[in-house]
């Protein structure tokens, strides 16, 4: 899916937050990520501007600036606090989610809330960085990306 806007976020599409909490990851981010390399997702919460959440894996954020994270919370790193729980570290707020087969994870009510999403929500994925899809929840990208009945939805 290309840019909205020149210069813009690079977008991959829509996810709709299933009634369960699932959340299927599109193909072209789980492949730019190389997802397939990991079993576990650590979510982050986004911007303020743009809420929802980023996605990664402690392989890729072993090597870069979050990597105080994982030195500090090795509870999350090595996935030994419970699926989901969010803890919160410099004003963020951080947990582990397994990676189905199906390229999506499922995320508890609980946990859901504390990204401030609810099911059936729709999150416009997008190129956060280099380290993270960006799972977009409200703000000017995503009501920008509204307009365009092109971008695919996963469900």
């Amino acid at each position: 899916m290309p840019q909205i806007a020149k210069g813009g976020k690079y977008l991959f599409g829509w996810s709709r937050v299933g009634n369960q909490g699932k959340i299927n990851i599109p193909p072209e981010a789980f492949n730019e990520y190389n997802l397939k390399l990991d079993k576990y997702a650590i979510l982050f919460s986004g911007s303020k501007t743009s809420g929802g959440f980023g996605l990664s894996s402690v392989r890729i954020l072993k090597n870069s600036i979050m990597k105080e994270l994982i030195d500090k919370y090795t509870s999350l790193a090595n996935y030994k606090i419970p699926e989901g729980e969010v803890i919160e570290f410099k004003n963020k707020k951080y947990c582990w989610v397994a990676i189905q087969k199906d390229r999506s994870i499922n995320l508890s009510e609980k946990t859901l809330n504390a990204f401030g999403i609810k099911k059936n929500d729709n999150l416009l994925s997008g190129r956060g960085s280099h380290l993270a899809i960006g799972f977009i929840a409200k703000g000017p990208i995503f009501k920008e990306a509204k307009k365009y009945p092109e971008i695919e939805f996963f469900e």
